[in-house]
């Protein structure tokens, strides 16, 4: 009889999304009568009553315990089907993949081990605490719980097949673009990948701005000042010439003539210090684009820093239309330019000294202080010189007045004197603004980094002589011998 017997039910396991659960083996007892049977010779009709009952109670039991059994082997069978269905499916996955930085996406990519069953006790990375039983996952030299496995940008779990790192961070992959794939300075999107899947973009030099390749032909308008391009959310200021003015170079322009008249006394007393007094009177005069162009065309000697002139000294005769007001701003366009003729007259070997209007003091002050050398040394007689060596130790003076605003770090009194020149505002204040600062160390490294024959390797080979012989020894050498001296 079946009905003291001790049933079992084993470990029921039940796969959910991959999830394996255990139950510990749960035993259960059904207590029948007292194994110790009383015997007695004539059995009562009480007993006999107790015996057809136990009798078909274990019956009962019997077929229900077969029962129980042909159920179990379906579960078993259904679940190692999908057991066997899941373990099909991982097979198929393909296998991890590591990526190099410098991929579109970014960073390297990781592909984690499929989800696995922990058999054992491990730790997770994450929290800590033992996994136990159930799935993990297993990636950058750790299990972790799949909860736990989370982007170091959003804390979110990371569910992807596909990750990025950075460092020992894992990161989702769109979450990686957003924080370390560069971003066009200009337009402010993602900059694309080339046709060899390579995130290719252009870099200003010294400003560091970065852009797409495209922005260079169509049309993105740069600073005539700074060289920067124009980003899509600002507006730079229109010239009547057609040049554009970032708003931080507007903020120090000079744009008329008498506003560069206090600069101008500046750059003389540099040339004092020097020793180096020019003794005449030159006017000097803001003319725009097109008046500097038709005043070059008119000098027959003299050179030119191509493509574009800002700034001539003049020893021919000729009238000249010079900016006698600062035009008016109407939103982000220059209006109501006034100019008036200034007749030019021989009366020493210059007659004038023409700078290009609207570009900040700092830029003003070296284009002022180049031509200033060259008024000089057709004032103390230099005999011709070549290109090299003429252009080449007039840049070493602007390149030394710039210098010497820099560790100024601000101007002098004499900027301070003009009331209506926003030129000044620095001064008046005491000090530069950080971009004017930054400004100033662009335009000594244009000097420097100039790659043109005459203008950088000439002002290159001055300033080594300078450096050497020192300022006053290298001008005697160069009237004598009209070469720098080595």
């Amino acid at each position: 009889m079946g009905w003291l017997t001790k049933f079992f039910r084993g470990s029921t396991h039940k796969i959910s999304e991959g999830q394996y659960h255990s139950k510990p083996a749960e035993e259960t007892i059904w207590n029948g009568p007292s194994n110790s049977a009383v015997v007695t010779d004539v059995p009562s009709e009480f007993d006999n009553e107790d015996i057809a009952r136990a009798i078909s109670l274990s019956l009962l039991e019997e077929e229900q315990r077969k029962a129980k059994a042909i159920e179990k082997d379906m579960h078993l069978e259904e679940d190692e089907q999908l057991a066997r269905a899941i373990q099909e499916s991982l097979n198929v996955e393909s296998p991890p993949r590591a990526r190099e930085n410098g991929n579109a996406n970014g960073g390297n990519m990781y592909q984690p081990l499929p989800f696995m069953f922990s058999s054992g006790f491990r730790t997770c990375a994450g929290c800590h605490s033992e996994i136990g039983h159930g799935r993990f996952l297993s990636c950058m030299g750790a299990v972790w719980h799949p909860e736990c496995f989370r982007c170091h940008a959003c804390n979110q779990p990371i569910y992807d097949y596909e990750f990025s790192m950075s460092g020992n961070h894992p990161y989702h992959k769109t979450c990686y673009k957003e924080r370390f794939h560069p971003k066009c300075d200009v337009c402010k999107q993602f900059i694309p990948t080339n046709m060899n899947g390579l995130i290719e973009y252009r870099a200003h030099p010294f400003w560091l701005q970065k852009y797409c390749p495209s922005h260079e032909v169509d049309g993105t308008p740069r600073c005539c000042s700074c060289e920067r391009m124009e980003p899509r959310e600002s507006r730079y200021v229109l010239l009547d010439d057609g040049r554009k003015l970032c708003l931080e170079c507007l903020d120090s322009a000079v744009m008329d003539t008498s506003e560069c008249q206090p600069l101008y006394l500046e750059i003389q007393e540099f040339y004092e210090g020097l020793n180096m007094k020019v003794e005449q009177q030159v006017p000097l005069l803001l003319v725009e684009r097109q008046a500097l162009n038709e005043a070059m065309e008119g000098e027959k000697t003299g050179h030119h820093h191509l493509p574009e002139t800002r700034g001539l000294c003049l020893s021919e005769e000729q009238t000249v239309s010079t900016i006698l007001r600062r035009p008016r701003m109407a939103g982000n366009k220059v209006m109501e330019m006034i100019t008036e003729p200034y007749r030019l007259t021989r009366r020493c070997e210059v007659t004038a000294i023409l700078i290009l209007y609207g570009l900040p003091r700092l830029l003003t002050g070296s284009i002022l202080a180049h031509e200033m050398m060259h008024a000089w040394l057709r004032l103390k007689g230099y005999r011709t010189l070549s290109p090299d060596v003429e252009e080449g130790i007039c840049q070493v003076l602007a390149h030394m007045w710039i210098e010497s605003e820099i560790i100024a770090g601000s101007g002098s009194n004499g900027a301070s004197t003009s009331s209506s020149s926003s030129a000044s505002t620095s001064s008046k204040k005491g000090g530069r603004s950080q971009f004017e600062r930054k400004l100033g160390d662009f335009f000594k490294h244009q000097i420097e980094s100039d790659t043109s024959m005459a203008y950088g390797d000439g002002f290159r080979a001055g300033n080594r002589a300078v450096l050497q012989y020192g300022l006053k020894r290298t001008l005697e050498h160069i009237r004598l011998t009209g070469t720098f001296p080595f």
